[in-house]
């Protein structure tokens, strides 16, 4: 299996965390990586743009959601994915300020949305 784009979201702190392990950060400078046999990196097959959508009991504090594409021994689920490796490639929703500022720190943009290819 190659690479696959999916979605996830994150908690917002000094840099961006997992939203259940807040130790977990993602660093701005290297793939995430994670052994699918214990844990994994865990994404979406749909993109997911709210806590509503997350559906799952999310801890409080502030989110932004967006793309990941992730590589490596991947493990599909029903919902999703778990991975051995993702890199962020997009920081699509969440609070404004919050985005600009960690599409910065990441490097990223939002993804183009559908009325982008029209103009």
């Amino acid at each position: 299996m190659g690479e696959i784009v999916s979605y996830r979201a994150w908690r917002c702190h000094e840099w961006l965390c997992s939203v259940y392990i807040s130790e977990f950060v993602w660093d701005p400078e290297k793939p995430a990586a994670a052994d699918v046999r214990t844990h994994g990196i865990y994404s979406f097959r749909k993109v997911v743009r709210s806590r509503d959508e997350y559906g799952y009991d999310i801890p409080i504090g502030h989110l932004l959601f967006g793309r990941i594409r992730i590589w490596g021994e991947i493990v599909e689920h029903e919902r999703g994915y778990r991975s051995q490796f993702a890199k962020i490639i997009s920081l699509d929703y969440g609070d404004s300020n919050l985005l600009e500022k960690f599409r910065l720190i990441y490097r990223v943009n939002p993804a183009p949305s559908i009325w982008d290819r029209f103009n």
